[in-house]
């Protein structure tokens, strides 16, 4: 059995689908129910042990600067290409503590922290089972292995989250096909999930971490954030008016 040591937390991108809100809060500081997102992150970490933190900054880097001092383990990593590239820049930027780790991003709610228990069998994603449609990824299964997956979605799958473990042998792995496909091949509008997904299938024997729905809630769009938490239903309106002002 494989135990996670460290974290990796991706927190650098610009949440352009909140807007106005994000205007001047990064995503991951965006207070939901009366807690920022990521401390719910970062304490569900906590509680399983997990103390050794990278949170990847960007986009409103400053506004960070005080997690070290909250969360004893923390650490910033920057990300100087957040407003260029795809999240690809962001795990490359922390590519030097992929071994024995869970990635995570920045910008979801934990409700159970026992789905990021550190114990692991295998490299892969903490995934829900969907019977219906969905447009996020979805991946297909067999054995314990993760044989396909769909960009566009489908259904009767396995939706994948923004959670996965990472062995020291595939985090070592996964730190040189980064760097072949952001270094070498310049290959920096995919997102980093793509490398192991889609770019070199053939090098890694993926598995799921089963959890329920209801353990976790992402939130992408200022509409999601408002069906969390009424409070921010005023930012509605205005968040019209900004997407009106730029197409204008």
């Amino acid at each position: 059995m494989n135990q996670v040591k460290r974290a990796i937390i991706l927190a650098a991108g610009k949440g352009e689908r909140m807007k106005p809100i994000t205007l001047t809060t990064p995503k991951p500081l965006v207070a939901v129910n009366g807690i920022r997102m990521i401390d719910t992150v970062i304490q569900a970490l906590h509680q399983n042990g997990i103390n050794e933190i990278y949170v990847v900054v960007g986009y409103l880097k400053e506004r960070f600067s005080e997690l070290p001092s909250e969360y004893p383990g923390v650490q910033l990593v920057e990300n100087p290409w957040f407003d260029s590239c795809n999240n690809i820049s962001s795990l490359y930027v922390a590519r030097g503590h992929l071994e024995d780790c869970i990635i995570l991003d920045g910008d979801q709610i934990i409700y159970n922290p026992e789905i990021l228990s550190p114990a692991f069998e295998r490299s892969g994603y903490n995934a829900v089972w969907c019977e219906g449609q969905t447009s996020e990824w979805l991946m297909q299964v067999e054995n314990g292995i993760v044989r396909s997956c769909s960009r566009t979605g489908g259904c009767r799958g396995w939706q994948l989250y923004s959670i996965s473990r990472w062995t020291a042998e595939d985090g070592r792995q996964l730190q040189k096909h980064l760097e072949i496909e952001f270094q070498e091949k310049q290959n920096r509008q995919i997102y980093w999930d793509d490398v192991a997904m889609f770019c070199y299938p053939e090098k890694y024997r993926l598995g799921i971490r089963i959890m329920a729905e209801t353990d976790i809630r992402e939130i992408d769009t200022l509409e999601e954030l408002v069906r969390e938490d009424p409070s921010y239903s005023s930012w509605l309106e205005s968040g019209k008016e900004v997407v009106c002002n730029e197409k204008g």
